[in-house]
């Protein structure tokens, strides 16, 4: 028999003065009278649904297994070869009429209406399953409430939980995105040190353990945002024994909480911080990447829903006893970023603030968007949701892969080992020339690094500066704008690594530049176009 969980722990001494001060829509209140029995309403100014210019939507959606999540794929990349002969994969027909046949029949009466903040209710019942199957919240009481997009998602937890001043734990490098939606809070960010791991724990308890106010001019940091799995731009994976260390240091230290251990003793502390999960590659985890000359042919296998979910990375509600993540789940990356909707997973004091919040912003993420999304999700149902997700992790493998692969043909690559800082441990990639007759020894400089992403869209590339005749110390950001402008002079659009920097100051790395790098969008030629011209640029730059 499963241990019994407890509910999360009191945490609204992190509610800010904004969110506190929050009331309930007098108008949406009275929402909770709607569907009682005989109802007659006439408080609201609904339109009638028969107004509404629309008897139906549908659309030609994929089927859950249009994708093969066959092992042999994954190793060979036959699915690039396929594309390009335009083979089609399976679809099926999705309808939403306007008024139910069935009690639970998604309809547009309802989804174009003016709802609630937290979404259809079929819509919340396939989340509220799949949360429970995939994630396995550790406390009893958690629950999931709707968004339109991380990006929103981010807003409305950093007004819930931050005040004018306070100070956002990070990652040294970082979505710019959610760092721009603190800014205006008046909220900076404390960048964290990272390893091949993303977040160091040893590193974030030297930050808390030393932090002195008065020279800080600010309180300990009480809220830390993540991108454990995938992170952006990183793209490293974040084992579960590194997100309890990192969960014990935010129960441990932060600002005027009550503490209580799991052994449910209670005790008067000072120390406490929420974790905000920013979640949207979690189902784009891959093997290790391995040269075309070494890579085994895989067997083949069948799919297995669950030994595939088991695969994954746990994210941090399998470890939160307390409540105290806010976990960010979006469509995004596994359906459409344009259906601009996505999911908090937390315990029930946030999920009540940031359901206020929704009532006067966005209320609801748009009808149509969420009638399509769940009538695909449960016409699919959970096990097909799964299968989609398995076949979609398998495709961004083979495109990491392949751009890969196109960088190693296009360059000498030789492996090291690093010995510092955020590759410290890991196989590190290292990139040359390949000989062209006017090199007296060797390979001549060494032009990038690359550590294979484990999860998300990008690749994060190293520049190496320091080996150009004209390099000073102190110009690596101005090199690295320099050559920016080549490639996108060539034709070639990448993310300067300044974008990233938490705190709006590249991490100290003498000689060193960054670029952020996506493989999840172009095609294979585009791929072999880009990587060419990526080429001649970066040589012949290293060259002037």
């Amino acid at each position: 028999m499963s241990e019994k969980l407890t509910e999360a722990v009191d945490l609204s001494h992190h509610i800010s003065d904004l969110a506190k001060a929050r009331q309930p829509s007098p108008l949406k209140s009275l929402s909770k009278y709607v569907g009682t029995p005989g109802l007659i309403t006439l408080a609201g100014g609904m339109p009638h649904p028969d107004y509404f210019p629309f008897a139906d939507i549908g659309a030609n959606a994929l089927a859950h297994d249009s994708y093969s999540a066959d092992e042999v794929q994954r190793a060979s990349g036959f699915s690039w070869i396929w594309s390009l002969f335009g083979a089609k994969p399976k679809t099926i027909q999705l309808t939403v009429p306007k008024y139910p046949t069935t009690p639970d029949q998604v309809n547009l009466a309802v989804a174009l209406q003016y709802g609630q903040a937290i979404g259809l209710p079929q819509l919340q019942a396939f989340i509220k399953e799949f949360s429970t199957k995939v994630y396995s919240p550790a406390y009893s009481n958690w629950t999931n409430l709707i968004h339109t997009g991380n990006t929103d998602g981010l807003t409305r937890a950093f007004l819930t939980l931050l005040n004018p001043g306070d100070v956002l734990l990070t990652e040294e490098w970082t979505y710019p995105s959610a760092l721009a939606s603190a800014q205006p809070i008046g909220c900076k960010a404390v960048p964290v040190a990272m390893d091949g791991q993303g977040m160091k724990s040893d590193a974030l308890e030297k930050i808390l353990s030393e932090w002195d106010e008065q020279g800080r001019g600010a309180k300990r940091p009480r809220v830390m945002y993540t991108i454990p799995i995938g992170q952006n731009p990183g793209g490293t994976t974040m084992s579960i024994s590194r997100k309890q260390e990192i969960y014990d240091l935010c129960v441990k230290y932060g600002q005027s909480a009550t503490l209580f251990i799991t052994s449910n003793t209670e005790t008067q502390s000072e120390l406490d911080v929420i974790i905000v999960e920013d979640d949207p590659y979690y189902f784009l985890q891959m093997k290790e990447y391995k040269l075309q000359s070494e890579r085994a042919t895989a067997s083949s296998s069948k799919h297995d829903g669950a030994e595939f979910i088991a695969s994954l990375a746990p994210t941090y509600l399998k470890i939160d006893v307390q409540g105290r993540v806010i976990r960010l789940d979006t469509f995004s990356k596994t359906i459409a970023p344009g259906s601009r909707l996505g999911f908090f997973t937390c315990n029930p004091l946030f999920a009540e603030r940031l359901e206020r919040q929704g009532e006067t912003s966005t209320q609801a993420p748009c009808g149509f968007g969420q009638s399509l999304i769940t009538q695909l999700l449960t016409t699919w149902g959970y096990e097909g949701y799964v299968r989609w997700l398995h076949g979609l992790a398998i495709q961004y493998e083979i495109r990491r892969n392949y751009l890969l692969d196109s960088l190693s043909e296009e360059f000498h690559m030789r492996k090291s080992l690093g010995t510092k800082g955020v590759w410290e441990g890991l196989e590190i990639f290292e990139a040359y020339a390949k000989p062209d007759g006017s090199e007296k020894f060797g390979y001549g400089n060494k032009l990038f690094s690359i550590v294979p992403p484990t999860s998300g869209m990008f690749l994060w590339i190293k520049l190496h500066f320091d080996d150009i005749p004209r390099f000073q110390p102190g110009d690596e950001e101005t090199l690295e704008m320099q050559l920016f402008a080549k490639f996108a002079t060539a034709g070639v659009l990448v993310a300067p690594g300044w974008f990233f920097a938490a705190d709006g100051v590249n991490p100290p790395e003498p000689g060193a530049g960054h670029f952020r790098v996506a493989f999840s969008n172009a095609d294979l030629i585009t791929f072999k176009k880009a990587v060419t011209i990526f080429g001649e640029v970066i040589r012949d730059f290293h060259k002037q």
